[in-house]
């Protein structure tokens, strides 16, 4: 038995597990998340459907073309794939809130108390900017970029895109902003695990700023709307951030790392 008057014990003392278990446990947690996103693909397959999920996506685009005019699907094989990649990529969407929980229940056992109550939160807000991203760039990003594109088309050439290239665009997109939203998500770890302070995080905003451009500038299309609808949200994701770990470090519990990691 451990002596009582030899401090505070750590929580995880013993709880180690071999290399091979924890190959197993990551196998289990895949298994359990390709199941997740299988379901949600089986769903999706019944309502909407693979064509109703086009329709959806390709609305932004539609928008601008003529009333008749439709997307082309070019190669043999597009009318087939195409749907399908996006059945799949919306079956990850739905199922995103069960993936990364997976990943936290891989990690919990080496987690402090402290530190597994602080992930379901994580899981509900990372999900929830991942949404308000999509949903940002499908409702907002999409129509104007299309609208600004389109105006530089000449009367004399008839824009009928490529459905296959169309997607494939528009899925960047999607990764790209869901990533990007994840901004306070990332900022307020960083301060919960004590890797930077607050102070460090708003001397370094200046930086953030010129590198939200950057990043904006290479993973968006280059027309000037994509750039600043991605860069300028990062920013202000930043500062959202920064106030986050501000409020999470003020009510937080003095000495609890400390008395949990003894």
């Amino acid at each position: 038995m451990p002596d009582p008057t030899s401090g505070p014990q750590d929580e995880l003392a013993g709880t180690e597990q071999p290399f091979v278990q924890h190959l197993i446990e990551l196998r289990d947690r895949i298994v359990y998340a390709l199941g997740g996103v299988v379901v949600c693909m089986i769903l999706l397959a019944i309502w909407p459907g693979p064509s109703g999920l086009i329709d959806l996506v390709a609305v932004p685009i539609r928008a601008h073309m003529p009333p008749d005019a439709k997307l082309i699907a070019v190669g043999v094989f597009t009318p087939f794939f195409v749907p399908l990649k996006v059945l799949m990529m919306s079956g990850v969407l739905l199922a995103l809130p069960w993936l990364m929980y997976q990943a936290w229940a891989f990690v919990a056992p080496g987690l402090y108390s402290h530190e597994k109550r602080f992930a379901l939160p994580l899981i509900v807000f990372g999900s929830l900017l991942a949404y308000i991203g999509i949903a940002f760039v499908q409702f907002f990003v999409l129509d104007k970029m299309f609208g600004f594109i389109q105006g530089f088309t000449p009367e004399s050439v008839a824009a009928t895109p490529d459905i296959a290239s169309y997607v494939e665009a528009i899925l960047s997109l999607y990764l790209a902003f869901g990533l990007a939203f994840q901004v306070p998500i990332v900022v307020v770890l960083l301060v919960k695990f004590n890797i930077v302070t607050v102070a460090k995080l708003k001397e370094f905003r200046g930086y953030f700023v010129v590198l939200s451009f950057v990043i904006a500038a290479v993973v968006t299309p280059p027309d000037v709307i994509s750039q600043l609808a991605l860069a300028i949200p990062m920013c202000l994701l930043y500062e959202l951030g920064i106030i986050g770990a501000n409020y999470m470090r003020k009510i937080a519990p003095p000495e609890t790392e400390e008395g949990d990691k003894a």
